[in-house]
């Protein structure tokens, strides 16, 4: 993603805009299954580290009540919806990395306990 920010090829910015697009579609697909929602979770590599990105999705979104404060999202958060916004927004930082070591040392755990 941070190529394609930084690229001035058009092919980028149309990369970009689907990118934002199908996260747009996935978000209002489950916010219509759940019948609504009452925050969104920005995380990982792009939910991180992209406030661009964030900021087109939270456009998007604007019809079910986010509110972005773009002050908040260009820091990154945590919260970068405005107070007063129905559906909050949020910048939550992940640790992939340590998750997979967990998610690895639990199945060691489990294959050690099963072969006793």
């Amino acid at each position: 993603m941070r190529d394609l920010q930084a690229s001035s090829d058009p092919n980028a910015r149309e990369a970009i805009d689907f990118f934002v697009y199908r996260a747009s579609q996935g978000l209002g697909a489950m916010a219509a299954a759940m019948g609504g929602v009452d925050g969104i979770v920005f995380t990982a590599g792009v939910g991180e580290n992209s406030p661009t990105i964030r900021a087109a999705i939270c456009r998007a979104a604007q019809w079910m009540g986010v509110e972005l404060d773009e002050a908040a999202n260009d820091a990154g958060g945590p919260r970068i919806s405005t107070a007063d916004s129905p559906v909050s927004a949020w910048v939550i930082p992940t640790d992939e990395e340590k998750m997979m070591a967990l998610q690895t040392l639990g199945l060691i755990s489990e294959g050690e306990s099963a072969g006793s």
